[in-house]
């Protein structure tokens, strides 16, 4: 999987990652005001769908929708593309901009260093 998500996609799929499947009133009830319209939502899960995020299955007289890649996958993909595309490919230079830009403490540091040494 190398695809991104535009920012609406990405809303949505965060909605269905919560949900684990949803009809497209469900996802615009757990969506921010102002509500987008129907047509919009339904519009943005069939190009999800075409992109192979989401799937569906018959609920009554519509549909039930629900993510087939998981949100760990989406997110590991995207940190990797944004460190080859910002950071040279560095986990250690991208891990030193977000320490110095975001004023990271040493206690946030830590447990990211933990979480690290938990995947060795």
């Amino acid at each position: 999987m190398n695809k991104q998500l535009t920012k609406a996609e990405e809303q949505i799929m965060q909605v269905l990652w919560s949900l684990q499947e949803a009809s497209v009133k469900e996802v615009i009830d757990k969506l921010p005001a102002p509500k987008p319209a129907y047509n919009t939502v339904s519009t943005i899960i069939r190009i999800l769908e075409t992109k192979e995020f989401v799937s569906h299955k018959p609920e009554g007289r519509g549909f039930l929708y629900y993510p087939i890649i998981n949100k760990e996958t989406y997110t590991n993909q995207s940190l990797h593309k944004l460190m080859n595309g910002y950071f040279d490919g560095s986990f250690k230079s991208m891990v030193s901009f977000f320490v110095r830009e975001n004023k990271m403490d040493v206690k946030e540091l830590e447990a990211i260093l933990k979480e690290v040494n938990k995947k060795k």
